[in-house]
């Protein structure tokens, strides 16, 4: 259980902040920078959301919680695990990872095979869930970077890659299942 009676606490005035074990870290550290780029897309999740009713809403919603859980794994590394840590750290798994799998087919089915390259856009949602998309494929390539020189678990690198592909295909959902899909039109602009 979490219990924050105060916000700030001044320990970060010197530019470190702490990890889930306790040690002190730069803030501009690549985890920190990894896992505060996972957070920023649950934030996008969060506006999404605004938009979205229903079965959308409520996959977003655990959408959401799994991003804490993910931000939770990458800032406890596995390599500096004391024996004396208070708690068994947070670790994304593979049910996770399969319920974005199993979720992308549902609604990949209800949609035509993409004939074009689609832009962000269309309906409000839509919008939103292609930023979504954007900023986690951001902290993918964050955490796979730090993947190569840190521990990572990853179930929480496969959770990130799917992650994506789920917010493009709930963008086309968001578009009217695809029919108002704002298509690519190459050197239109020329």
């Amino acid at each position: 259980m979490v219990v924050l009676s105060k916000i700030y606490t001044r320990t970060g005035d010197a530019g470190e902040t702490a990890l889930g074990n306790g040690t002190r870290v730069p803030k501009h550290a690549l985890r920190v920078s990894a896992y505060g780029t996972v957070d920023e897309t649950n934030a996008t999740v969060g506006l999404a959301r605004l938009h979205a009713t229903d079965e959308m809403a409520a996959a977003l919603a655990r959408i959401s919680n799994d991003l804490f859980d993910l931000g939770a794994d990458l800032c406890t590394p596995d390599r500096h695990l004391d024996s004396t840590l208070s708690y068994t750290p947070l670790r994304m798994i593979e049910t996770q990872v399969a319920r974005l799998e199993a979720e992308i087919d549902v609604m990949n089915a209800r949609l035509q095979p993409l004939r074009s390259f689609i832009l962000p856009g269309g309906s409000a949602l839509a919008a939103q869930l292609h930023l979504c998309r954007t900023i986690s494929r951001r902290a993918e390539r964050m955490v796979v970077e730090l993947a190569a020189v840190e521990d990572v678990n990853p179930e929480a690198v496969k959770y990130l890659n799917r992650l994506s592909d789920w917010f493009f295909v709930a963008g086309r959902i968001a578009n009217n299942d695809g029919k108002d899909d704002v298509l690519w039109v190459p050197g239109l602009t020329r």
